[in-house]
């Protein structure tokens, strides 16, 4: 992107709050690989599946042995299951299409975010960054779990010592740690507390690599763009950094190995360094310089040509959004309550927040109307102008009317039944089997109460052409039973609009209340 041609302002991306999504207390939020359905973790344990489009809940999963908050949620490559981390040390796999508890498994620690598998449609291992214990792989279908190395060793084997309780430097065993998978999964990239990142073979537990990030500072978060190109991580030292990935997106370990035995006169740590070097480069650094702002789930747009950060200030609102260029193009104020998490549109340019209130907000572009982009001759009028019309203006001339011959081959069969492929998505990622919508499920009215509203509103109407006050009484006091109760019926098989009164009926109703009721002499 050349940003001294191409001004920043008029990108694309998000300007204002188009919509709020509210049902309980929200904590975080994923969208699926196509931005067609949201989910949402609550604090009362329960995933919540929006439609994006409809921005109507299309399913909610409630385990009834979880009652704590959720941590995270991710979804499968092709949407067809949901994993779902709580505070309660628990992590739940879901079927999405029939609703279904997978499996459950429980934790020592409390699990702060969980990521499936991005390289198979059905995946069973996890990644898990717990609170105050190492980054672990979880087979969900054995319970099995495989802790990960947070440190390299000086003998330069790649495994991290399990018998020691602290780091060389005499700082806690265990902050909490970022990891995340590369694009298909066969490599994890761990983020430490000395400011590393470790390029990890999970498979064989070994370290293969090392990036020192500048200042050494704990790194908090890590994810990779949608392509697999960039990795972005945001440290404590208050600067969100990308590098580039060198190696290649598909079979990575291959061409780990590749780099790893170019190195054979290098030994230990100086090795893993120098394997590192042809990993990873440091690309952009964004930061605040003025105020100096920590980072809260900063994240890369769906193309990869946006950075978003939201501010980690209590009591405001604000998300920064970057061009990869490294020039500051936007900054989003919203109400005043603290960010807790982000996440940008796969396809669109749309943010969506979580409040510290539990609200959802959803930014949107403020798209102005523009007539004349819909022809280039089309010319738009401040005010009404007379026009006058030529003599010949609309005269049919056959010779200033030749049609031009067209390159296009009209014996060439055309085809309607291939779908053209999305340039947004690349080919391996194209899958006839995913899940983009859920099927609504409408729930019928119960012919009880149908029969119910249909009998009281069909006295209703009986006691309104009786001549008693009370009767009277109740139809001038009832005016919002006309208007809320919308059927009325003459018997139970047919069901019609009730129509609110005229202002003439209630004027008479009124009188007839005020006129006292005439007494009858009785008879003999």
């Amino acid at each position: 992107m050349n940003a001294p041609i191409i001004d920043p302002l008029q990108g694309d991306f998000p300007e204002v709050i188009e919509e709020y999504l509210e049902r309980g207390i929200m904590k975080c939020i994923a969208f699926n690989r196509r931005g067609t359905l949201l989910a949402a973790g609550c604090a009362d344990g329960t995933c919540l599946i929006w439609d994006f489009m409809t921005r109507g809940i299309a399913r909610e999963f409630k385990d009834d042995d979880c009652v704590a908050s959720v941590t995270s949620v991710c979804w499968s490559k092709y949407g067809h299951r949901i994993l779902v981390s709580a505070a309660d040390k628990s992590l739940t796999l879901w079927d999405v299409v029939r609703g279904e508890k997978i499996t459950r498994t429980t934790l020592q620690q409390t699990p702060l975010q969980a990521r499936l598998h991005p390289g198979s449609s059905t995946p069973s291992i996890c990644l898990v960054c717990p609170l105050s214990s190492a980054p672990m792989i979880v087979d969900l279908d054995t319970g099995s779990v495989t802790v990960l190395p947070v440190s390299p060793t000086e003998g330069g084997n790649g495994f991290a010592p399990c018998s020691k309780n602290k780091f060389s430097d005499g700082s806690a065993p265990f902050t909490p740690t970022a990891a995340c998978f590369n694009k298909y999964g066969d490599l994890v990239y761990l983020g430490n507390s000395k400011g590393e990142i470790l390029i990890i073979d999970h498979k064989s537990v070994q370290v293969r690599g090392i990036v020192l990030v500048p200042g050494c500072a704990v790194i908090k978060n890590m994810v990779f763009s949608r392509n697999g190109q960039y990795i972005l991580t945001n440290s404590n030292d208050r600067i969100i950094r990308i590098y580039e990935n060198l190696l290649p997106i598909k079979n990575a370990l291959t061409g780990l190995d590749e780099a790893t035995n170019g190195l054979n006169d290098l030994e230990g740590v100086e090795k893993l360094k120098a394997v590192g070097a042809q990993c990873l480069a440091l690309f952009r650094e964004f930061q605040d310089s003025v105020t100096r702002v920590h980072w809260k789930a900063p994240c890369f747009s769906g193309d990869g040509e946006w950075v978003v950060g939201g501010s980690a200030n209590k009591g405001e609102h604000k998300i920064y959004i970057w061009d990869r260029a490294g020039h500051l193009v936007k900054i989003l104020e919203g109400p005043k309550e603290a960010i807790i998490d982000l996440a940008w549109h796969p396809v669109r340019p749309v943010v969506v927040s979580v409040s510290l209130s539990g609200f959802v907000y959803i930014w949107a572009k403020d798209y102005t109307e523009n007539w004349s982009a819909f022809a280039p001759d089309f010319k738009e009028l401040e005010e009404n102008e007379e026009y006058i019309e030529r003599e010949d203006e609309f005269d049919l001339n056959p010779d200033m009317e030749k049609v031009k011959e067209s390159g296009v081959d009209e014996d060439e069969d055309v085809d309607i039944i291939g779908v053209e492929k999305d340039s947004t998505f690349s080919d391996s990622d194209m899958s006839g089997d995913e899940i983009c919508f859920l099927p609504a499920d409408p729930i019928p009215d119960a012919p009880e109460q149908q029969d119910k509203c249909v009998g009281s509103s069909s006295k209703l109407g009986e006691s309104n052409q009786s001549g008693s006050p009370s009767s009277d009484g109740a139809g001038q006091n009832g005016q919002v039973n006309h208007e809320s109760s919308p059927f009325e019926g003459e018997d139970a098989g047919t069901i019609k609009r009730k129509r609110k009164p005229s202002e003439k009926v209630l004027e008479l109703q009124a009188e007839k209340v005020k006129k006292p009721p005439q007494k009858t002499k009785p008879s003999g």
